[in-house]
């Protein structure tokens, strides 16, 4: 357990008889503990994988009806109203979530009391906080969402969690804009809301698309539905189960966060993979941040690497593989 986790057990009441764990793995242990009905919901898979999967739920609506929720403040304010919207249904419900001070917001109170009759935050504890929140308003969820967007001509679809939310978001807009892939088989790597990968399939490429998250997951597949496209989405972190040679391309708008901190792991290590898991010739195509370092990487680890497009804020480029 973490600090977090230390805190929002202090705020626990005594007892509960099903309790809802989200996005935070080191509590599950302590909930099987209190109840016998204990149920886990992780948006990322690299915490889903620290937990019994006999525990997981599969939907996040699998949550409703626990008299008790924990949970760890997710970045967005979307994702927290999908949260709270998910543990609705019981007559009574507590919720405690719990964050960083630097990363919390009055907003996040404004969000829970749209879900709940009351709302306090609890005194700070080694530079964290949490929420308390209880009285359920038993609201119907709306999620997903989904928007139709002019410019591509594709209906957007969108959780709580999933990256940009029902929106093109300016990187991917970019990348589209300057997008020449030689296929057939793609791979979206950090698909987020599947605007890429839908867009790729409606080419008539083979798409394939894959995030940590859940939600990205999801939104992707319901992405692709809601466009009459086909695209096979995994919840999985990484490229490593790929055969050598097995791709023709991969079309990234990759992560560089886990949660609320920088993290650049899974994308340089996606990066080191390109090589072997595309077949020569094959482009790896990447839009980032441009005071991201990614392009001399990108030449050291997969291929020649040029700049298609730049703007004040992101970099496209093209890498080819040229084999090990």
């Amino acid at each position: 357990m973490d600090q977090i986790d230390e805190l929002i057990l202090r705020e626990t009441p005594d007892q509960a008889s099903a309790i809802a764990v989200i996005d935070a793995p080191g509590l599950v242990e302590r909930a099987l503990e209190i109840a016998a009905d204990v149920r886990v919901w992780c948006d990322d898979v690299r915490d889903a994988e620290l937990v019994d999967e006999d525990l997981l739920v599969e939907h996040p609506e699998d949550l409703a009806g626990v008299d008790l929720a924990w949970g760890h403040l997710p970045k967005s304010l979307a994702a927290l109203d999908q949260q709270a919207a998910s543990i609705q249904g019981a007559q009574d419900v507590t919720f405690i979530t719990g964050g960083r001070v630097k990363h919390m917001s009055k907003s996040m109170n404004e969000v829970l009391g749209k879900h709940f009759t009351a709302v306090n935050a609890t005194r700070g504890h080694k530079k964290s906080r949490a929420l308390r929140a209880w009285g359920p308003a038993n609201l119907p969820t709306d999620w997903p969402k989904a928007r139709h967007n002019e410019v591509l001509d594709l209906t957007i679809v969108a959780h709580g969690s999933t990256f940009s939310g029902t929106k093109l978001d300016a990187g991917t807009r970019l990348l589209l804009d300057n997008l020449a892939v030689d296929g057939p088989r793609v791979l979206d790597f950090g698909s987020g809301n599947g605007v890429i990968a839908a867009f790729l399939a409606r080419l008539g490429l083979e798409v394939e698309a894959r995030d940590v998250s859940w939600s990205a997951v999801a939104a992707t597949l319901e992405t692709a539905k809601a466009n009459d496209v086909d695209v096979h989405a995994t919840w999985v972190a990484g490229i490593d189960d790929y055969a050598d040679a097995a791709l023709d391309a991969i079309v990234t708008n990759p992560p560089f966060h886990q949660g609320t901190t920088k993290d650049s792991t899974d994308t340089l290590d996606m990066f080191r993979a390109a090589r072997r898991v595309l077949r020569p010739g094959g482009q790896l195509w990447c839009v980032y941040n441009s005071h991201l370092p990614y392009r001399r990487f990108l030449n050291e680890h997969v291929g020649p690497t040029r700049v298609v497009a730049q703007d004040r804020a992101y970099t496209v480029v093209v890498s080819e593989n040229q084999g090990s």
